[in-house]
């Protein structure tokens, strides 16, 4: 990661103030913090300092009034610490051990150490954020009796002052999300050589035998956890993000659609504020959870969304052991050692003195040893590597390792400081022309010249050309290792330098001359797709295949987006709908909102139409129902059989085509096509066309259109009859069957059965990314915990096919429950510079504060069940016109 840069240039983006810099802009002249922190409509912070460090003070502040549970949280992981405050288990009793499992993996990723290591070498400026940001967090947590906390970490002893290098390594866990993090449910845990044991032992005290906890099976669970994952490409997030150029706006400057789609709960929810030091930062925006800046930003001059990108953030390595020496491998002909260090957790076991527990890990130098088997595991679909001291297809004998491209962290402030500080492009640019990394997301940017630009700013491996035609080599012959890539997995060969990363100018990262990015003046847009398909008057080829695919199918929400840049003035399905870009064709803020709101979806548009005329051709006939598409569960009727689907046909009919709350229907359109597309994924006659990657695949076949036989028809049957089991009316209102409804009110390590609701049902817009293809993607999210975190929330039981994977998008088996949303569109804006600078309008959807006591728990969320927006407040006559009552604190140390 690249150190600070102190951007050059005149920052004007003052919001209004006539105050003067301070003489030190990044530390207070007096070494006092002092910050203003002013509450504007909804409780969005405002926060203004004379330096960064008291900004960020005032930042720490005021993420910790809101969110101080998530943030202890997510400290207590960073240290490892799970198991010594919750014990063993995730969930108290299970017998999970994931508690000691991921407390040993971060400590063998090295992420408390490596921030401890690190902290000195930081930039001024990340130092300033972090120390501040820190002593905020410190403050709220002083000033505020335990017993006046949240229900979920109240009176409880893990929530308590923390170190600068605390807040560090979980920045080094969120850099990790995409790469280390993937491994760190039992992949790194489970490495051992031949006749090694991966069970911790006691040092330290006798385990408490009524506890239930054997370590001696901590490692069947750690195999269990990393054979699970089958795909390393998806890391459970995705968004929509528009750059729009001055030829498509109404104002002839820049736009920006900003449409994050994360999870409603645990660390990675998305906090807004606006940060002030008067001339030098003022922006506006929103970051992960205890970052000490925004992250999805705007300022006076330019703003920019970010989306998970295809690129991949790791690389595996195969190593050729010595003959005889499982720890020593060959490169280039020499010997090279697999070094060990010895962990320690501790492990709360009932009494007053906890469990230590140690474990030996073991690393290579290109970072941690893998348990390669279970990682790609042949029953989940993957390559099936051997074993550490296994034979590999060659008959050598091999082990594995993985070197992460985010595996150091420590410059991420520092490159969010200064996109946040850039006036122009050419500074947005500098950014990364000096090495900056947006750690695992693309950036779509507009300005207030009129410039849409976009870049995949990740960290990607930086090989050399002739590692990357090893690559497609075995690419090309190879159907095991092309499966393994597939799966997200770049297999290198550590046995030759060919294959090391070209360190270069950015630490083995790929620089910015390599990057794929693209400057225009219509559009730049990116969904989560390849950035090949960036704008299809422009592909973007001849980039590393570690950035992703070209010539390739593009998802459905990416399909959606680029149909509707470039027919600004279609409705879609439904006439009442506004068309994307209002009634001039050009792009406004409003548009910008609406064009997420108009809950619009892809396969809607592609298939409705079909499926009526086949409904119109059976009629009141029967159609059969196969029982192969139909969920492995005992409450739907097992075997074939046959039903009407005239009133599921009505139902269609009489639907908008949208997923707006107030849309009859869309909810069985959702059934029916997720059986389809998972029943016939190769039912669709025109195949994919690089040239036009918009409209193919399509075209169902025709082939028994309209009788019993018709594919179409049967998964229609199939969803209603999988609709009849769970209750759900095929007219129904989305909104009254899909809606957000928070739980909670149970600390990690409490009694899970104690969790309730904190709110009535919301009723939510939207559709399912991948099933709907909607653009306003919203879902369902299986897991009994908050993201991230081990606090307990209610999970909803899911139809699952045999395989175990989700039918109609996470619909309940608890009759009459529907859809509980709890993932997708959250932190949103749409954005147009004026001459009188920016104007947007958003919401951050499941509001900001996750305390069920505050006022700003779910007061953006009836907002956007509503779709009643706000305006950004940006200037300082906007902030002071809307101040909440009491709304404004004053903060020191």
């Amino acid at each position: 990661m690249a150190g600070s840069i102190l951007l050059s240039g005149c920052f004007g983006g003052d919001g209004g103030s006539s105050d003067e810099a301070s003489a030190d802009p990044l530390t207070p002249s007096n070494g006092k913090l002092e910050a203003t922190i002013r509450r504007t409509t909804n409780g969005v912070p405002h926060i203004k300092a004379n330096d960064l460090s008291s900004a960020a003070f005032g930042a720490g502040y005021a993420q910790a009034e809101d969110n101080v549970c998530l943030l202890a949280e997510a400290i207590v992981k960073a240290r490892s610490e799970r198991s010594k405050y919750f014990g063993p288990d995730a969930e108290p009793g299970s017998g999970d051990n994931m508690n000691v499992i991921n407390d040993f993996s971060y400590k063998a990723q090295d992420i408390l150490g490596g921030a401890q290591r690190d902290y000195d070498n930081l930039s001024s400026e990340s130092r300033a954020m972090i120390d501040g940001f820190t002593a905020g967090y410190n403050k709220y947590v002083a000033d505020t009796p335990a017993s006046d906390l949240p229900v979920e970490c109240r009176n409880q002893p893990w929530v308590k002052a923390i170190e600068p290098t605390d807040l560090l390594a979980h920045y080094r866990i969120v850099g990790q999300y995409a790469s280390g993090a993937l491994f760190a449910t039992g992949a790194v845990f489970a490495a051992v050589p031949p006749g090694g044991s991966a069970s911790p032992t006691p040092v330290v005290t006798s385990l408490d035998k009524k506890s239930g906890f054997d370590p001696t099976k901590v490692v069947d669970k750690a195999r269990l956890y990393a054979s699970e994952r089958t795909n390393y490409n998806d890391m459970g997030l995705a968004s929509n993000a528009w750059g729009i150029g001055r030829n498509m706006t109404e104002q002839g400057r820049g736009a920006l659609l900003a449409n994050p789609h994360f999870p409603y709960t645990g660390h990675r929810r998305l906090y807004q504020m606006q940060m002030t030091v008067p001339g030098y930062l003022n922006v506006n925006g929103a970051g992960l959870l205890g970052t000490a800046i925004p992250l999805i930003n705007f300022n006076e001059h330019l703003a920019w969304s970010h989306t998970v990108t295809t690129s991949r953030r790791f690389t595996l390595y195969e190593l050729t052991l010595k003959d005889g020496d499982d720890l020593t491998y060959i490169k280039d002909g020499e010997e090279r050692p697999i070094t060990s260090k010895t962990l320690q957790i501790e492990v709360a076991n009932g009494t007053a003195t906890p469990t230590v527990l140690q474990r030996k890990f073991y690393y290579s130098e290109y970072g941690p040893m893998l348990a390669a088997d279970l990682v790609t595991d042949p029953t989940g679909g993957g390559n099936g590597l051997p074993e550490w001291g296994g034979t590999n297809t060659q008959g050598a004998t091999v082990a594995y390792a993985y070197r992460d491209a985010n595996a150091n962290t420590s410059g991420l402030l520092d490159t969010w400081l200064q996109m946040s500080r850039a006036s122009t492009l050419k500074e947005f640019q500098d950014v990364f022309r000096n090495c900056g990394s947006t750690l695992w997301t693309n950036s779509t940017y507009a300005d207030d010249q009129g410039n849409a630009f976009y870049i995949d700013s990740s960290s990607v491996p930086n090989l050399s050309p002739a590692a990357l035609s090893t690559i497609d080599f075995k690419r090309r012959y190879s159907a095991s290792y092309n499966t393994l890539f597939e799966n997200g997995l770049t297999l290198l060969d550590g046995s030759t330098s060919r294959d090391d990363w070209v360190e270069g100018e950015c630490n083995g990262l790929v620089p910015y001359e390599d990057k794929p990015k693209l400057l225009r003046s219509d559009f730049v847009q990116n969904s989560n797709s390849s950035y090949w398909s960036t704008n299809p008057d422009e592909f973007l080829t001849d980039y590393s295949p570690l950035f992703g695919e070209e010539n390739a199918p593009i998802n459905a929400r990416t399909r959606l987006g680029l149909k509707m840049l470039q027919n600004p003035l279609d409705h879609g399905l439904d006439p009442n709908t506004p068309a994307p870009a209002g009634q001039d064709g050009k792009f406004s803020a409003k548009d910008l909102i609406g064009v997420i709101w108009n809950d619009r979806g892809w396969y809607a548009e592609q298939f409705l139409g079909e499926l009526l005329d086949r409904c119109t051709d059976i009629g009141a006939g029967n159609v059969n129902v196969p029982g192969s598409l139909l969920p492995a569960t005992p409450s739907v009727p097992g075997g074939d059989s046959q039903r009407s689907v005239a009133d599921g046909c009505a139902a269609l009919q009489n639907w908008n085509g949208t997923y707006a709350i107030d849309s009859t229907g869309a909810h069985t359109f959702r059934t029916f096509v997720d059986i389809y597309m998972r029943s016939f994924p190769d039912d669709l006659q025109t195949e994919f066309d690089p040239d036009d990657p918009v409209y193919t695949p399509a075209d169902p076949d025709p082939t028994d259109k309209g009788t019993a036989d018709d594919h179409m028809l049967e998964s229609l049957a199939a969803a209603l009859t999988l609709l009849d089991d769970a209750s759900i009316a095929y007219d129904a209102k989305l909104g009254d069957v899909q809606y957000y409804q928070p739980t909670g009110g149970v600390p990690p390590g409490g009694d899970a059965s104690g969790v309730v609701t904190q709110s009535s049902k919301i009723p939510w817009h939207g559709g399912d990314s991948i099933i709907d293809g909607a653009f306003n993607a919203v879902g369902v999210v299986n897991s009994d915990f908050a993201e991230d975190t081990i606090i307990p929330r209610k999970n909803t039981p899911q139809y699952e096919d045999a395989n175990g994977s989700r039918f109609a998008a996470g619909l309940s088996s608890t009759s009459g429950e529907g859809w509980k949303i709890a993932r997708g569109t959250s932190w949103h804006f749409g954005l147009e510079f004026t001459d009188n600078g920016p104007e947007a309008y958003g919401l951050v959807s499941y509001s900001e504060s996750s305390d069920a006591m505050s006022p700003h728990f779910t007061d953006q969320s009836e907002r956007f069940s509503n779709k009643d927006y706000r305006k950004l407040l940006f200037t300082e006559s906007d902030i002071e016109a809307n101040l909440l009552p009491q709304g404004e604190t004053k903060i020191s140390e």
